[in-house]
């Protein structure tokens, strides 16, 4: 009888301690950002908890365009290309592309490309048989439109889009705990017919509002503008690498919502993330913005695109999208500073 009895309580320590160790191993996996092997052991945390989850809510923002079979990204052995829109729709407005990023991306090297195309850049709408603003064409048609559209103006076909409306974009960066931005002189946004907002300069830290209002400022330049929102994606990414928190990533998934769109398939997004994430290097973002000079006609103001900056940024393309580019010989961009 002692024998029998002994042997539960032996049973019980072994499996307190066993509980104790699987607990240890965990929050070691999820919050080891001082050890020598946290990108992996943060991969592996992923996997075993929260890999499945992430994929189905990333479901609900898969929106294929019409007529297009879904296309998983190959991303062991070639780079790819993506348009990211930047939708703002504020009240009684129609939505609009306030951002449109054509990215190449290079996960073997760690590197992404961003070729921005100010907003009020003048070409050919596809689809619509007219000349007029770019941003335009997401108002007219959608996704596609605006795909079809920088497709033509760029002279290169973006293997797929991503779509993301500001309205999300505050309680993602709450989400973050802010940004940091570098601000150094106030941001005042006061025009008669502008939402008045002013960001303070050389704050620390940045929250969703200062970080929404600073990437919708428009009351000096639309070049400036398009900087801007380079730079916060920029910031996005640093202050996600800074924290290394896997487990906050089903909580941005849900802030997200309805406010993401993508034709890229969930099991594809998760492999790109785990391939970056697992590199040798961390992600280093370039950029190269179109420029243009202003210009009315029939009392609108458009922005004429410089042809050299158009056909450099198709060069840029070129070069990136290659896979047989090596990372040595990249074409990098001409570095451009906010006036």
């Amino acid at each position: 009888m002692e024998e029998r009895n002994a042997k539960p309580i032996k049973l019980h320590k072994r499996n307190k301690w066993k509980t104790f160790g699987i607990i240890m191993l965990v929050l070691i996996i999820v919050g080891g950002g001082v050890f020598v092997y946290r990108k992996p052991l943060a991969v592996m945390a992923f996997d075993m908890f929260l890999s499945g989850h992430v994929e189905k809510k990333l479901e609900k923002s898969y929106a294929p365009l019409k007529g297009e079979a879904p296309k998983p990204v190959v991303y062991q052995t070639k780079p790819f290309s993506t348009l990211l829109l930047g939708v703002d729709q504020r009240e009684n407005e129609p939505a609009r592309s306030d951002t449109m990023i054509y990215a190449v991306v290079r996960p073997k090297d760690s590197k992404i490309l961003l070729i921005s195309i100010p907003r009020d850049t003048y070409t050919e709408i596809v689809g619509k048989g007219k000349k007029d603003k770019i941003n335009h064409a997401y108002a007219f048609g959608g996704e596609k439109m605006a795909k079809d559209t920088v497709d033509a103006f760029l002279g290169s076909k973006a293997e797929y889009y991503t779509a993301i409306n500001f309205k999300g974009l505050r309680d993602v960066v709450d989400a973050l705990g802010g940004i940091e931005l570098p601000i150094t002189k106030d941001i005042v946004n006061k025009e008669k017919d502008h939402e008045k907002f002013t960001i303070l300069a050389n704050k620390p830290i940045y929250d969703g509002k200062d970080a929404l209002n600073y990437v919708r400022y428009r009351e000096d330049s639309d070049f400036n503008r398009t900087k801007r929102h380079q730079i916060f994606l920029n910031a996005m990414v640093t202050r996600i690498l800074q924290l290394n928190q896997v487990s906050k990533i089903p909580e941005l998934m849900d802030i997200a919502g309805a406010n993401f769109k993508t034709d890229m398939l969930p099991s594809s997004i998760i492999d790109l993330a785990k391939q970056m994430l697992t590199g040798e290097k961390s992600p280093q973002i370039y950029s190269f913005t179109i420029m243009g000079e202003g210009k009315r006609m029939n009392n609108v103001y458009y922005d004429i695109a410089d042809e050299k900056d158009v056909k450099y940024a198709e060069q840029l393309i070129e070069s990136w999208s290659n896979p047989n580019t090596t990372d040595s010989n990249l074409l990098l961009p001409q570095k451009q500073e906010i006036e």
